[in-house]
């Protein structure tokens, strides 16, 4: 069982901070849901009491409170058991043991959305649209994302069977679970010598993988790329540390984006260290209603430095911070707001997004399927090269303004 985090001292938090909620989130169940103890339950109202983003009135910090208390904390502040933090854990390092399905919670369950290449999943034959019956002997229609989880995760052995419907007929399989590698990064080279670089999340090796494939556009084109596009489109986010790390790949000075909470340690700035890996080639940010948390604060930071020019729709707006704190011994712990974060320009997210410079129609955004220009579809990549060639222009303007006033 992982242990990754000690017991901190009253008054500096041993944790991690996360900028998600979205991705991670529904791994969790609320805190009403849980069965504490009540040594766990004093803990957990001393970190609400000191680290909490709002200043709760201490009257309502208290134990016999504490029901009506978890309804003031907002839907990202939950308490994980210890599958819970070893899920946490390991989405944030890119890899966990599972089945390789990505699902969505519709009005009356569960539908898999699609399947990981070279998962258990794949492998069993589980198609994009199939709706989840059953988990082995448990009945999962009407279940919700995080109960279908935690029934996944508990389950007593290593192979699984799924049931299934699939057009309108009962479909079981057997899959086996393993270790799944999730790739956040992957990349094309596309017509004018411009790199695609779709990031799907923000896990603790996204910044080594985003620079390796850059690296691997340029090699393959046989000079540096003329201009990068980074998709962020459903790109629920991630870690705050990835965020700000891949944020300054691309900034030569400046700052990337700041938090602010009540105590100390929650109130920082990050700033950009000189140097640029593109060496000030123009660049093209695609956002969408589900670009969130870390995904916002790269388009932020990029789009308030003049660095990019940001297209699509508005974004999520999820501008929280999580601290990950240990309960206990720590095979338990806390996620809980303790921050907020905001664009260099003083910009809140929260509840706004980003706006992005140049709106989409739904045509448009129809014609740049991501899935598509993956697959390396020549008329796919031509469409969606001359979709964007008119904004380079305007991007390689914001560049030269921005040079110009330092």
């Amino acid at each position: 069982m992982m242990t990754p985090c000690v017991q901190p001292d009253k008054n500096r938090p041993r944790h991690w901070l996360f900028a998600l909620g979205l991705m991670l989130g529904l791994l969790c169940l609320p805190l009403s849901a849980k069965q504490l103890s009540s040594e766990q339950i004093d803990e957990i109202l001393y970190h609400i009491h000191t680290y909490y983003v709002e200043d709760l009135p201490l009257s309502h910090v208290k134990k016999d409170n504490f029901g009506e208390l978890l309804t003031q904390l907002d839907d990202y502040s939950k308490f994980l058991d210890e599958h819970e933090l070893e899920a946490l854990f390991s989405a944030a390092n890119g890899r966990y043991t599972g089945l390789g399905i990505e699902v969505e919670e519709v009005e009356d369950g569960v539908v898999i959305v699609d399947t990981l290449p070279g998962s258990p999943a794949e492998a069993a034959g589980i198609e994009g649209g199939d709706k989840l019956l059953a988990i082995n002997t448990h009945d999962v229609k009407r279940k919700s994302i995080a109960e279908v989880s935690k029934l996944l995760r508990e389950a007593q052995f290593s192979t699984i069977q799924l049931t299934v419907e699939r057009a309108n007929t009962e479909v079981t399989l057997a899959l086996r679970r393993q270790e799944i590698t999730l790739r956040s990064v992957s990349s094309q080279l596309l017509p004018g010598g411009i790199g695609y670089v779709l990031l799907s999340s923000f896990n603790n090796h996204s910044y080594h993988d985003i620079a390796r494939h850059i690296s691997m556009l340029n090699s393959h084109l046989g000079e540096p790329l003329k201009g990068l596009i980074i998709d962020l489109r459903d790109n629920p986010g991630g870690t705050l540390n990835s965020a700000v790390a891949i944020s300054d790949l691309f900034l030569q000075s400046g700052t990337i984006v700041s938090t602010r909470g009540r105590f100390y340690d929650a109130n920082q700035r990050f700033f950009a260290a000189q140097g640029d890996i593109l060496n000030g080639a123009p660049m093209l940010v695609l956002i969408n209603e589900q670009s969130a948390s870390a995904a916002e604060i790269l388009a932020g930071a990029l789009q308030d430095n003049s660095r990019a020019l940001i297209l699509g729709n508005r974004s999520y707006g999820k501008g929280s911070v999580q601290s990950l704190i240990p309960i206990g011994n720590g095979t338990t712990a806390l996620k809980l707001t303790t921050a907020r974060y905001f664009t260099p320009s003083g910009q809140s997210i929260e509840g706004t997004g980003i706006q992005p410079d140049v709106i989409f129609s739904k045509q448009v955004l129809l014609e740049l399927d991501k899935d598509a220009i993956m697959a390396g579809e020549k008329k796919v990549r031509l469409t969606f090269v001359a979709n964007l060639d008119k904004h380079w222009q305007e991007a390689e303007q914001l560049l030269q303004d921005h040079n110009l006033q330092q």
